[in-house]
């Protein structure tokens, strides 16, 4: 072996010791938000996890290497397996344990829209994403909306277009008045609104205003990521959204360009605190790009 591939080979099992380490590191923390729903934390979205004399009734699943400890921890809550297992849309970080749990059984259910991409081969920031296997896609997909009549509950999954991709879904229960939104809400952060998925800045607005009209001063508003939110949340998000959206357009009105757009800090300057892993330069980027995109 030469020096170069020793080189090589050391780097990989490096690489590979390093992210076996991290997912070890991980742990899945349960969170019960009322007697029959629980959120589950972990690396990636939040899980909802929906259980009753039925079914038990799963939302996302985080990445596959993680799937051996969620349903671990999913089974501290019930004996019982998963039934259905709801994609809110077709990220990784959403869709990551599809497979794995394909094969223990759940009936995986979403948009068409997560089918169609989850199916074929793409790229995603500069990086190859193959094509899902066959037990990891969904098995039956829906257009608007399909609900489930399962634990003395009326649970409705229900499409948002272009928000944060084309193939988006709330899922709302209404006895348990607990409204899971996936990534087209991010509790407390600046969104990720991927444009090369068919999101939107507009489609996102629309997509909080629908939440805003299921939910009541009592609903538990579970985000793709963060914190258990409520109403209040969403109403103050909206307005943080729609301010950007027409501040950016204002811009763009003027003949501003993409350049002085994401430079320009008065855009967002009320708004630092929403800085995370989209800052305020990449918020009115997309923005920006959201509104010319043609």
């Amino acid at each position: 072996m030469t020096k170069l591939k020793l080189v090589l080979t050391f780097v990989f099992l490096l690489s590979t010791n390093l992210l076996i380490a991290q997912w070890d590191q991980v742990k899945i923390e349960a969170e019960k938000v009322t007697d029959q729903f629980y959120v589950l934390k972990g690396r990636g979205g939040n899980i909802g996890l929906f259980v009753g004399e039925d079914a038990v009734f799963m939302i996302d699943d985080q990445f596959a290497p993680l799937t051996p400890k969620i349903l671990e921890a999913i089974k501290k809550i019930t004996p019982k397996k998963v039934d259905y297992l709801v994609n809110t849309h077709w990220h990784g970080d959403h869709t990551g344990g599809n497979e794995n749990m394909g094969k223990e059984g759940a009936l995986i259910v979403a948009h068409n829209n997560v089918r169609k991409r989850m199916s074929t081969e793409s790229v995603r920031r500069g990086r190859t994403v193959p094509a899902s296997p066959k037990v990891a896609l969904p098995v039956i997909t829906f257009d608007k909306d399909v609900v489930f009549h399962i634990n003395g509950d009326d649970v409705m999954a229900t499409h948002i277009h272009s928000a944060h991709t084309d193939g988006d879904a709330l899922v709302y229960f209404s006895n348990n008045n607990v409204l899971h939104t996936g990534d087209s809400f991010f509790q407390g952060k600046f969104p990720y609104i991927d444009l090369s998925s068919g999101g939107s800045i507009d489609g996102y607005i629309d997509g909080i205003k629908k939440m805003i009209m299921l939910s009541d001063n009592e609903t538990k508003v579970v985000p793709g990521h963060g914190n258990v939110s409520s109403k209040k949340d969403l109403e103050a998000y909206l307005k943080m959204l729609t301010t950007l959206r027409d501040r950016v357009k204002a811009e763009i009105d003027k003949g501003r360009s993409l350049e002085e757009v994401k430079k320009n800090s008065e855009i967002t300057k009320e708004y630092k605190s929403f800085s995370g892993w989209i800052n305020e330069e990449v918020i009115r980027e997309t923005i920006y790009r959201s509104l010319t995109k043609k």
